[in-house]
Protein backbone atom coordinates (compact mmCIF):
# COMPACT_ATOMS: atom_id res chain seq x y z
CA UNK A 1 0.00 0.00 0.00
CA UNK A 2 2.87 2.39 0.77
CA UNK A 3 4.31 1.83 -2.73
CA UNK A 4 0.90 2.59 -4.24
CA UNK A 5 0.52 5.87 -2.33
CA UNK A 6 4.06 7.05 -3.15
CA UNK A 7 3.74 6.25 -6.88
CA UNK A 8 0.26 7.78 -7.14
CA UNK A 9 1.49 10.94 -5.39
CA UNK A 10 4.39 11.25 -7.84
CA UNK A 11 2.05 10.80 -10.82
CA UNK A 12 -0.33 13.47 -9.57
CA UNK A 13 2.55 15.89 -9.02
CA UNK A 14 3.87 15.49 -12.60
CA UNK A 15 2.80 18.29 -14.97
CA UNK A 16 0.66 17.52 -17.99
CA UNK A 17 1.60 19.12 -21.27
CA UNK A 18 -1.71 19.97 -22.94
CA UNK A 19 -1.89 20.81 -26.64
CA UNK A 20 -4.99 23.06 -26.65
CA UNK A 21 -8.24 23.78 -24.81
CA UNK A 22 -9.83 20.39 -25.60
CA UNK A 23 -9.14 17.23 -23.65
CA UNK A 24 -6.16 15.53 -25.40
CA UNK A 25 -7.37 12.06 -24.36
CA UNK A 26 -10.56 12.39 -26.41
CA UNK A 27 -9.87 15.47 -28.52
CA UNK A 28 -13.20 17.30 -29.01
CA UNK A 29 -15.37 14.20 -28.41
CA UNK A 30 -17.47 13.68 -25.26
CA UNK A 31 -17.56 9.86 -25.14
CA UNK A 32 -15.10 7.01 -25.50
CA UNK A 33 -15.52 3.24 -25.71
CA UNK A 34 -12.51 1.00 -25.17
CA UNK A 35 -11.86 -2.70 -25.37
CA UNK A 36 -8.81 -4.03 -23.55
CA UNK A 37 -7.17 -7.48 -23.54
CA UNK A 38 -4.55 -8.13 -20.87
CA UNK A 39 -1.97 -10.86 -20.22
CA UNK A 40 -1.60 -11.78 -16.54
CA UNK A 41 1.70 -11.80 -14.68
CA UNK A 42 2.55 -13.39 -11.34
CA UNK A 43 3.59 -10.27 -9.47
CA UNK A 44 3.11 -8.36 -6.27
CA UNK A 45 3.26 -5.04 -8.12
CA UNK A 46 3.96 -3.64 -11.59
CA UNK A 47 7.23 -1.91 -10.68
CA UNK A 48 9.76 -3.52 -11.09
CA UNK A 49 8.33 -5.19 -14.18
CA UNK A 50 7.23 -8.78 -13.57
CA UNK A 51 8.73 -11.57 -15.64
CA UNK A 52 6.49 -14.56 -14.89
CA UNK A 53 3.65 -14.67 -17.43
CA UNK A 54 0.76 -16.85 -16.29
CA UNK A 55 -2.34 -18.42 -17.92
CA UNK A 56 -4.53 -15.53 -16.68
CA UNK A 57 -6.20 -12.91 -18.87
CA UNK A 58 -8.34 -9.78 -18.53
CA UNK A 59 -11.12 -8.73 -20.90
CA UNK A 60 -12.22 -5.19 -20.17
CA UNK A 61 -14.92 -2.98 -21.70
CA UNK A 62 -14.71 0.69 -20.72
CA UNK A 63 -16.91 3.76 -21.17
CA UNK A 64 -15.20 7.11 -20.53
CA UNK A 65 -16.03 10.80 -20.50
CA UNK A 66 -13.65 13.78 -20.35
CA UNK A 67 -12.94 15.29 -16.93
CA UNK A 68 -10.32 17.30 -15.08
CA UNK A 69 -8.29 16.41 -12.00
CA UNK A 70 -6.97 19.45 -10.12
CA UNK A 71 -7.01 21.35 -13.41
CA UNK A 72 -5.28 18.60 -15.42
CA UNK A 73 -7.00 16.90 -18.37
CA UNK A 74 -8.43 13.55 -17.32
CA UNK A 75 -11.12 11.00 -18.08
CA UNK A 76 -13.59 9.24 -15.82
CA UNK A 77 -14.37 5.64 -16.64
CA UNK A 78 -16.81 2.85 -15.87
CA UNK A 79 -15.04 -0.50 -16.38
CA UNK A 80 -16.65 -3.91 -16.79
CA UNK A 81 -14.04 -6.66 -16.61
CA UNK A 82 -13.77 -10.40 -16.74
CA UNK A 83 -10.68 -12.31 -15.63
CA UNK A 84 -10.17 -15.68 -17.29
CA UNK A 85 -7.75 -18.25 -15.90
CA UNK A 86 -6.50 -21.60 -17.19
CA UNK A 87 -4.33 -24.34 -15.67
CA UNK A 88 -1.90 -24.23 -12.73
CA UNK A 89 1.36 -22.31 -12.72
CA UNK A 90 3.71 -20.95 -10.02
CA UNK A 91 1.61 -22.61 -7.32
CA UNK A 92 -1.70 -20.96 -8.24
CA UNK A 93 -4.87 -22.51 -9.69
CA UNK A 94 -5.55 -19.74 -12.22
CA UNK A 95 -8.87 -21.20 -13.39
CA UNK A 96 -10.25 -20.48 -9.90
CA UNK A 97 -9.89 -16.73 -10.57
CA UNK A 98 -12.27 -16.48 -13.51
CA UNK A 99 -14.35 -13.72 -11.97
CA UNK A 100 -16.32 -10.71 -13.30
CA UNK A 101 -15.61 -7.26 -11.87
CA UNK A 102 -16.91 -3.70 -12.11
CA UNK A 103 -14.85 -0.57 -11.34
CA UNK A 104 -15.02 3.20 -11.45
CA UNK A 105 -11.68 4.73 -12.37
CA UNK A 106 -9.97 7.84 -13.59
CA UNK A 107 -6.91 8.64 -15.69
CA UNK A 108 -4.90 11.85 -15.49
CA UNK A 109 -2.94 13.06 -18.50
CA UNK A 110 0.76 13.10 -17.61
CA UNK A 111 2.17 14.06 -21.02
CA UNK A 112 0.73 14.85 -24.45
CA UNK A 113 2.73 14.79 -27.68
CA UNK A 114 -0.12 15.39 -30.14
CA UNK A 115 -0.48 11.78 -31.41
CA UNK A 116 1.02 10.13 -28.30
CA UNK A 117 0.05 10.52 -24.64
CA UNK A 118 0.77 9.04 -21.23
CA UNK A 119 -1.63 8.70 -18.28
CA UNK A 120 -1.63 7.46 -14.73
CA UNK A 121 -4.74 6.49 -12.87
CA UNK A 122 -6.55 4.61 -10.21
CA UNK A 123 -9.95 3.36 -9.23
CA UNK A 124 -12.06 1.17 -7.00
CA UNK A 125 -14.66 -1.52 -7.52
CA UNK A 126 -15.87 -5.01 -6.73
CA UNK A 127 -15.20 -8.51 -8.00
CA UNK A 128 -18.09 -10.98 -7.91
CA UNK A 129 -16.42 -13.24 -5.32
CA UNK A 130 -13.42 -13.26 -3.07
CA UNK A 131 -10.78 -15.96 -3.43
CA UNK A 132 -7.51 -17.19 -1.94
CA UNK A 133 -5.46 -14.76 -4.05
CA UNK A 134 -7.47 -11.63 -3.17
CA UNK A 135 -9.27 -12.26 0.10
CA UNK A 136 -11.91 -9.57 -0.45
CA UNK A 137 -14.49 -8.55 -3.03
CA UNK A 138 -13.24 -4.96 -2.75
CA UNK A 139 -10.72 -4.04 -5.48
CA UNK A 140 -8.40 -1.09 -5.94
CA UNK A 141 -6.83 -0.37 -9.32
CA UNK A 142 -3.59 1.37 -10.28
CA UNK A 143 -2.76 1.81 -13.97
CA UNK A 144 -0.25 3.37 -16.34
CA UNK A 145 -1.12 3.89 -19.99
CA UNK A 146 0.68 4.92 -23.18
CA UNK A 147 -1.71 5.85 -25.98
CA UNK A 148 -1.57 6.65 -29.68
CA UNK A 149 -4.23 8.51 -31.69
CA UNK A 150 -4.57 6.68 -35.01
CA UNK A 151 -6.98 9.38 -36.22
CA UNK A 152 -9.64 11.65 -34.72
CA UNK A 153 -11.89 8.75 -33.63
CA UNK A 154 -9.66 5.68 -33.21
CA UNK A 155 -6.70 5.01 -30.96
CA UNK A 156 -4.61 2.29 -29.35
CA UNK A 157 -3.34 2.02 -25.78
CA UNK A 158 -0.76 -0.09 -23.99
CA UNK A 159 -1.68 -0.40 -20.29
CA UNK A 160 -0.23 -1.89 -17.17
CA UNK A 161 -2.94 -2.61 -14.59
CA UNK A 162 -2.55 -3.68 -10.97
CA UNK A 163 -5.52 -4.86 -8.89
CA UNK A 164 -5.33 -5.45 -5.15
CA UNK A 165 -7.48 -5.18 -2.04
CA UNK A 166 -5.09 -2.60 -0.48
CA UNK A 167 -4.54 -4.90 2.51
CA UNK A 168 -8.19 -4.82 3.57
CA UNK A 169 -7.98 -8.62 3.95
CA UNK A 170 -5.19 -10.97 5.07
CA UNK A 171 -4.75 -12.38 1.54
CA UNK A 172 -3.52 -9.77 -0.96
CA UNK A 173 -1.41 -11.38 -3.69
CA UNK A 174 -2.90 -9.02 -6.32
CA UNK A 175 -3.58 -9.35 -10.02
CA UNK A 176 -1.38 -7.60 -12.60
CA UNK A 177 -1.83 -7.38 -16.38
CA UNK A 178 0.03 -6.01 -19.40
CA UNK A 179 -2.32 -5.36 -22.26
CA UNK A 180 -3.46 -3.63 -25.40
CA UNK A 181 -6.64 -1.67 -25.94
CA UNK A 182 -8.53 -0.08 -28.80
CA UNK A 183 -10.39 3.20 -28.20
CA UNK A 184 -13.23 4.77 -30.16
CA UNK A 185 -14.22 8.41 -29.60
CA UNK A 186 -17.66 9.70 -30.46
Amino acid sequence: MKKFIVILSCLIAMPAIASNGSNPLMRHHKNQLSFYLGQGVNSGFIIPPPTQFVPFYLLNLQYSQPATFFGLPARQTLELGQTIGFADKYGWHWRDYTIPMVLISGDVLLADFNKFYFTGGGGAGLQAQQNERLGAKLLFLFKLTAGWHINDKWGMEFSIKHFSNANTAPENYSYAFYGLGVTYNF
